[in-house]
């Protein structure tokens, strides 16, 4: 049994300038819930929402836990707060004369756009839909409610309500084919142009397929009709697409939903009627400009839904698709002067961006719904810093407004400006989201999951998408649909996302029959066939075009936050880095330092094949003698590799890891090689292979390799050291800043640090006499990447100035997972929720964490102000990098995309923290 609360109140009501609940009871009431609360009763707000009534999250919990049943004292509750629906509008629920109408909608406490069941115009039926014309005054919109109703409820409620496998085609598609078979019949455009005759013989066949294909008549009783949308409502917590959902945007399945039920009000009542959606800044660039979409005689589906091409709000929200509609602005002047005051009210009340529902109802206008609206990442960071300019928020609250994952979209990829500028687009639509993106067409979400899965990159092609299409669009790289405007669907999953996304292209047609679509210059585009997208411009291209990196000194926006992030951020953001050109990279995405420079490096890629050889003629060296011989050819290479990248740094902290790979790894196959390696050592090709084989292992991750090769050839960290040593000495003596950090890994033993230590001060005095200096500032550390590393760390600190946490080996190591094997089972894991997320993207805070946490303690036990960072894929994980300030970790580091994203969450945990 679920806990309730004690006062057993689970309906709370809003409207008349009144509400039970408040803004701050998202948890309860959901976020929808909430927030018509606070409109409704909030003393400076109190705007013109139709009253309703939330059944709580609580209620939701209770359901699943009892066989989806409802508490006893549920049904007064709604009764009670139904009546004073009642007595606010003079409409009774049920009523064959003057009928209140109701819709039914989700609300959990995050927005989880179109992923749950909404059912409007309950309460119609075959006896109160006379009292509806007879309250409008037309025939023709209260038959055309009734279908909606009809065509909502068999799907949500009689379908997937009562858990019916669809086979084939579900209800729904059946009712959308009936209708669109009339249009054809009859040469009509829209929805709107059927006649009530028409809607009547739909509304009569509409009840016997439902009879036929569910075995259940559609039921013609309001209080039914009540019940059965609320039980379907929270059966939707539950459903394929919430839960896809959910899994992506990492939301509880414990929170559940709550259930809101509102009075009707009707923007399909002819042309002085209207229904929108508007957000109070532009939620595709930030910038601070009112924007939105409405369609005249219209229910709120059909703006979402994005069947038909919405009319833009004002002038500033028209686009190329709308230019022809005319504005709300010039249509209904006063009404838009009235939304406008209160989308301003809005946003000073909440300080953030809002998204806003609206209808128009017979002149009335009505606000149904806001919420914090989703936007791209580039929309983001420009609505934090402009409002902190404005004084609207605080610098906490701006840096807490971005997520870190948001920030990538600002890093994401364009299309060559050069190479667009000499190719012609096949077709423009609306930019719903940011980027550039290339991969291959497919027209349906289950292709996008089943190619993607082969390794694939597809664009999702879609007339317009719908909730279900969720995991296709999550595993496409861009989204184009031919349907919908800025607040369709599409548009508004993909803004939440950052992912690239056209909307509205009108100038292509897809042919579902051949899988292709045609394009209106003649091209027709295939299946698997490549497309490149412009989300900022809405520019579609055949082919693959080239993308070209962002330059984010001109983002001023962004600029104007990392300086309010720096501010706050209490531990450091390193990265990982090789080459000079990934150093400089790092260092204008904010870099304070290199926690992790692999030597190993320079035997790989441009400019390697000199170097790899004299690693290969060490590595099957068979005496001191010949291993000295090749590591002195070596030195040159390693000692400018060293000095060229921290002279990129300019004096900031560059920890070099030791060579750690196994011998084995660089040792060549190619039968041209080998006889090359065996001409240079004086050695037949028989010997040569001897030796080669004799370094093979069966388990090399866990054989001769880090520390060990260090100790079993004490020149090759000899010659390393060096050749760090003589580099920095060589950029201090030139005037300018050096500091190394030298790195010992793989170590399990801190007798280990003291044999390595010997060599490194060793090798120290002979440089210094070398260069003539009295001292040459360095750090002696390890990388803690074993289990025992980590429990043993009190030791260690005895030795080592520095730990680094090596998190990649120690996940391996701790889990007993290999992370280029884990493939084969590790997305079931995920799917049974064995495991809560994949152990290598965000650190295990309950196993691996507690290692982390041990060594941090027994380190700084021996030496208090022992430095600490992280150096694996985790320190560009924003979860990661918030447990790793939680444990006092002095830095992270990471990659040099990612660089930006540790920095605001570093700031973020820091503001958490304080809390």
């Amino acid at each position: 049994m679920s806990k309730l609360t004690k006062a057993g109140k689970y309906v709370y009501f809003f409207g008349g300038g009144k509400a039970d609940g408040n803004e701050s009871m998202k948890n309860l009431l959901g976020g929808k819930g909430a927030n018509l609360a606070e409109m409704a009763g909030h003393p400076k707000l109190r705007l013109p929402v139709p009253p309703g009534f939330t059944v709580t999250t609580e209620v939701c919990t209770y359901f699943y836990d009892n066989k989806k049943t409802y508490p006893k004292i549920l049904k007064s509750q709604v009764e009670e707060s139904l009546a004073k629906m009642e007595k606010l509008g003079g409409k009774k629920f049920g009523d064959e004369k003057n009928p209140l109408l109701v819709s039914i909608r989700s609300g959990a406490r995050r927005s989880m756009p179109g992923m749950m069941e909404t059912v409007l115009n309950v309460g119609l039926t075959d006896k109160t839909i006379g009292g509806l014309i007879a309250q409008s005054g037309d025939e023709r919109f209260a038959y055309d409610a009734y279908r909606r109703l009809i065509m909502m409820y068999a799907d949500v409620v009689m379908e997937k309500g009562s858990g019916i496998e669809v086979k084939s085609k579900g209800i729904r598609k059946l009712m959308d084919e009936k209708l669109e078979h009339i249009k054809q019949k009859q040469g009509y455009t829209s929805d709107t142009d059927l006649t009530v005759d028409e809607l009547k013989e739909l509304v009569a066949d509409y009840k016997k397929t439902i009879k036929k294909m569910l075995g259940t008549e559609f039921p013609d009783d309001p209080w039914k009709q009540m019940w059965g949308g609320i039980g379907a409502v929270f059966s939707s917590w539950n459903g394929k697409r919430a839960i896809e959902y959910r899994r992506i945007e990492k939301i509880p399945d414990e929170w559940g939903t709550a259930v809101n039920v509102q009075s009707m009000v009707f923007g399909n009542m002819g042309t002085d009627s209207c229904t929108g959606v508007a957000f109070t800044r532009n939620p595709g660039n930030g910038e601070n400009k009112f924007y939105g979409e409405y369609l005249v005689n219209a229910q709120g589906e059909d703006v979402v839904a994005g069947i038909r091409t919405p009319a833009p709000v004002n002038q500033y929200s028209m686009n190329d698709q709308s230019k022809q509609f005319i504005s709300l602005e010039k249509l209904m002047p006063s009404l838009y002067k009235e939304l406008y005051s209160y989308q301003k009210r809005l946003e000073q009340h909440y300080k953030d961006m809002q998204d806003i529902e609206f209808t128009i109802e017979k002149g009335k206008l009505y606000m149904l719904q806001c919420r914090v609206g989703k936007r791209n990442g580039v929309a983001a960071v420009r609505m934090a810093a402009e409002m902190h300019k404005e004084k609207l928020i605080d610098a906490g609250t701006a840096v807490m407004r971005v997520g870190p994952n948001q920030l990538v979209e600002l890093l994401l990829p364009m299309i060559d400006p050069k190479v667009e500028i000499v190719t012609k687009p096949i077709a423009k639509g609306l930019p719903a989201g940011p980027g550039g993106a290339r991969g291959r067409v497919v027209f349906t979400s289950d292709d996008a999951v089943a190619w993607a899965a082969k390794g694939e990159k597809v664009i999702l092609v879609r007339e317009e998408t719908s909730p279900e299409d969720v995991d296709g669009m999550h595993k496409a790289q861009a989204i184009l649909t031919t349907k919908g405007g800025m607040t369709s669907h599409a548009a508004l999953v993909a803004r939440g996302w950052g992912k690239c996304c056209i909307v509205g292209c009108s100038d292509i047609e897809i042919h579902a029959d051949t899988k292709t679509f045609h394009a209106k210059n003649g091209e027709i585009i295939k299946e698997g066939d490549w497309l490149s997208l412009n989300g900022t411009k809405g520019l579609v291209y055949e082919g693959t075009l080239a993308l070209t990196e962002i330059d984010l000194d001109k983002n001023q926006s962004y600029n104007y936050l990392m300086k309010l992030v720096d501010k706050i951020k209490q531990i450091g953001v390193r990265t990982n880095a090789e080459t000079p050109e990934d150093a400089a990279h790092a260092m204008k995405f904010g870099a304070e330092g290199i926690g992790l420079f692999r030597t190993e490096h320079m035997f790989y890629g441009e400019g390697s094949e000199q170097p790899l050889f004299l690693l290969r003629k060490m590595i099957v060296s068979k005496t001191e003698q010949e291993r000295r011989s090749a590591l002195n050819e070596l030195f040159k290479y390693v000692k400018k590799d060293i000095k060229d990248t921290m002279k990129v740094m300019k004096g900031y902290p560059v920890t070099i890891r030791l060579l750690d790979p196994p011998l084995h790894e660089f040792v060549p196959h190619d039968t041209d090689k080998l006889h090359q390696l065996g001409k240079e050592l004086g050695i037949s090709m028989s010997v040569l292979r001897r030796r080669v084989l004799a370094l093979h292992e069966n388990n090399p991750m866990l054989g001769h390799r880090g520390v060990r090769l260090g100790i079993s050839f004490p020149e090759i960290t000899e010659m390393q050291v060096r050749a760090i040593l003589e580099a920095t000495a060589e950029i201090l003596k030139s005037g300018k800043k050096a500091f190394p950090e030298i790195m010992v890994p793989v170590t399990v033993t801190v007798n280990e640090l003291i044999h390595q230590k010997v060599i490194v001060d060793r090798v120290y005095e002979e440089v210094c006499t070398k260069m003539k200096m009295k001292k040459i500032p360095y750090l002696y550390g390890t990388m803690i990447e074993t289990p025992r590393a980590a429990l043993r760390a009190e030791l260690m600190a005895h030795v080592a100035d520095f730990f680094s946490y090596g998190t990649n080996d120690l996940t391996q190591m701790s889990f007993g997972f290999s992370r280029d094997d884990i493939g084969g089972f590790l997305p079931k894991y995920l799917d049974l929720k064995i495991l809560p997320y994949d152990p290598f993207q965000t650190i295990d805070q309950d196993g691996v964490g507690e290692l982390v946490r041990a060594g941090i303690n027994g380190g700084r036990k021996a030496k208090p102000h022992l430095k600490v960072g992280i150096c694996g894929e985790h320190g560009g994980d924003a979860d990661s990098v918030k447990f790793f300030h939680r444990l006092g970790m002095n830095y992270v580091s990471c990659s040099p995309f990612r660089v930006p994203i540790a920095r605001l969450a570093a700031a973020q945990a820091a503001l958490e923290g304080k809390k």
